[in-house]
């Protein structure tokens, strides 16, 4: 593998990782934060590239289906926190797991009714499109390199928000005591609300950001949902800086794992989960 190559498979390495953690920030919030287990976040990152879908061949628009999409899954977002998360928080995990795998099963049926189930295919915004020429036969194309810059400027602002802002605080004060959080008379149920629908908002990101680069398709969801869900154990639950360095981890396992060991590829990720809880049992920075 010469220096160009590496180069670009370092590159799909990182942008994966990227896409991942965008994606697995929000299921950190949900579960580590709000202590919910949402079988459903790949489903609204499958919803959110449908949508993505549907607005811009309504409109011709890239730039107003990603707008239009994410504001839809916000909205929502709030909505079923508000009929049915809210109830769900302090439960037992099974309630929590019975009332996301029926919202899986409606999502499902309503992006059937809506959209069919049919691949569709997004084209990326005009003056993303094309390729960088890197050598007589190797070329990049200008929307991956995009997405890298999208992803990791939303990453810095989520650490951002959730490390130096008063929102941030709260919503750490609460992941540590939601009680105590509620005698200084701040509105944690308000900030629920708002943190379940910001992370079913970056789950839907996630798909409205892939779509260009990856068709769109029935049950897209299910496979982003199981990478979620490692790279929020292997960075520690409740950690977001630990879900960045896990979905990275992960983003670069598999993308050189398909290079070199192709037979084994589909393992390699679950080998490194494993490698890590047993150094590492709470994950990479998660706490006891």
């Amino acid at each position: 593998m010469d220096a160009i190559t590496f180069a670009v498979q370092l590159l799909n390495g990182v942008q994966y990782g990227l896409v991942l953690f965008l994606v697995a920030s929000g299921l950190t919030l949900v579960f580590g934060i709000l202590g919910v287990i949402n079988l459903a976040h790949g489903a609204f990152y499958m919803l959110g590239a449908y949508l993505a879908w549907a607005i811009a061949a309504y409109t011709g628009s890239f730039t107003l289906a990603l707008v239009g999409a994410l504001a839809i899954s916000f909205v929502l977002g709030v909505a079923l926190e508000e009929v049915f998360v809210k109830r769900m928080i302090g439960r037992d995990h099974l309630a929590q797991v019975l009332l996301s795998f029926g919202l899986i099963l409606v999502i499902d049926e309503v992006r059937q009714v809506l959209f069919g189930k049919d691949v569709h295919s997004v084209a990326p915004p005009s003056w993303l499109q094309g390729s960088i020429q890197l050598t007589d036969v190797l070329s990049y194309p200008i929307y991956r390199i995009a997405l890298c810059l999208i992803c990791l400027l939303l990453a810095v602002a989520i650490f951002y928000v959730i490390q130096k802002t008063r929102l941030g605080m709260i919503i750490r004060a609460g992941a540590e005591n939601r009680d105590m959080t509620r005698c200084l008379g701040i509105p944690f149920d308000l900030v629920n609300r708002y943190v379940f629908a910001s992370g079913i908002a970056l789950a839907a990101l996630g798909g409205i950001l892939v779509s260009p680069i990856s068709t769109v398709f029935p049950g897209m969801g299910d496979g982003m949902l199981i990478l979620s869900f490692v790279v929020v154990v292997l960075g520690g639950i409740g950690s977001v800086a630990g879900a960045a360095i896990g979905a990275l981890l992960i983003g670069l396992t598999d993308t050189f794992g398909k290079v070199f060991f192709p037979q084994i590829s589909s393992i390699l990720i679950y080998v490194l989960m494993a490698g890590v809880l047993l150094w590492r049992p709470n994950g990479l920075l998660g706490k006891a």
